[in-house]
């Protein structure tokens, strides 16, 4: 079992040219986790579903230019950010992790994969998929964010990230999600985009070697549930689970839910 830093720790770690934000909790001596987060988001996206993990330790971070990690000049690739979590679990000594990754997050994992198969002991690649829109669609994008700035894209992508009802029936908390949007430096955001764009990792889901579940809200609309279908068909031997009820982040509307889909991976898998 890899040992580590102990339970509930916050560090800025040099990572790759940029300090990262990173949080570890849970008991040292339990499996490892590693979470990913989405554009738009940083690792408190995780935070409904870390009661339920309580027996592992879960290491998260900011991506390059969100949340609390440093802002760099763009444009970043994919490379580049799976590169800074190579530096991340590097500077911590970890290895053969179970990497979760979220939309973006998950593009991340892909490639860290691909470049360091090392640390990657298993995939959990959460609404996502090796390619993501087009180029023309996140230029569009980051043109937007450049001239009006994120919060010119938070209605639409409250409507992606979360079902009409959940937004009507949970005003309060969508204040928080919108602002965590909102608060993502434009630049970051904007750098991240970029990098999506430029992103095509076919060769990289081909060529997986570990165990893989992918996992979809059901009403997402960014990665599609058929996108995500997709996405594990690609893979040799991924799992799918469709999430009910949640958008393009389900583990903040089903936490118990993923929890479980992760439970049930782990165990069948053999990686607990």
């Amino acid at each position: 079992m890899t040992t580590g830093p102990a339970r509930d720790e916050t560090r800025m770690i040099r990572a790759n040219g940029h300090r990262a934000h990173v949080r570890i909790d849970g008991p040292a001596d339990g499996p490892v986790w590693v979470f990913a987060n989405a554009l738009g988001t940083d690792l408190r996206v995780w935070d409904p579903l870390v009661p339920h993990l309580a027996s592992k330790r879960l290491v998260r971070y900011d991506a390059r230019g969100h949340g609390l990690s440093e802002l760099t000049p763009g444009p970043y690739t994919i490379a580049m950010l799976a590169d800074d979590l190579a530096a991340i679990l590097d500077a911590l000594t970890l290895k053969s992790t179970i990497v979760v990754g979220l939309s973006l997050g998950g593009m991340t994992a892909l490639a860290l994969g691909a470049r360091r198969p090392d640390l990657v002991r298993a995939l959990v690649l959460m609404d996502t998929a090796p390619r993501i829109g087009t180029a023309a669609t996140w230029g569009e994008r980051i043109a937007t964010v450049e001239a009006e700035g994120v919060g010119a894209l938070a209605d639409a992508t409250m409507a992606r990230w979360f079902p009409a009802d959940f937004r009507r029936d949970h005003a309060d908390e969508m204040v928080r999600w919108r602002a965590m949007l909102e608060r993502t430096p434009a630049a970051g955001y904007a750098a991240c985009c970029a990098a999506i764009a430029d992103a095509d990792l076919a060769d990289a889901a081909a060529a997986v070697a570990v165990p893989t579940l992918c996992v979809v809200g059901e009403h997402d609309g960014s990665t599609p549930p058929d996108m995500v279908r997709g996405t594990a068909s690609s893979i040799p031997g991924a799992e799918f689970e469709l999430v009910p009820d949640a958008g393009h982040l389900p583990q903040v509307i089903r936490p118990d839910d993923v929890a479980r889909c992760f439970a049930r991976f782990e165990t069948e898998r053999g990686l607990s």
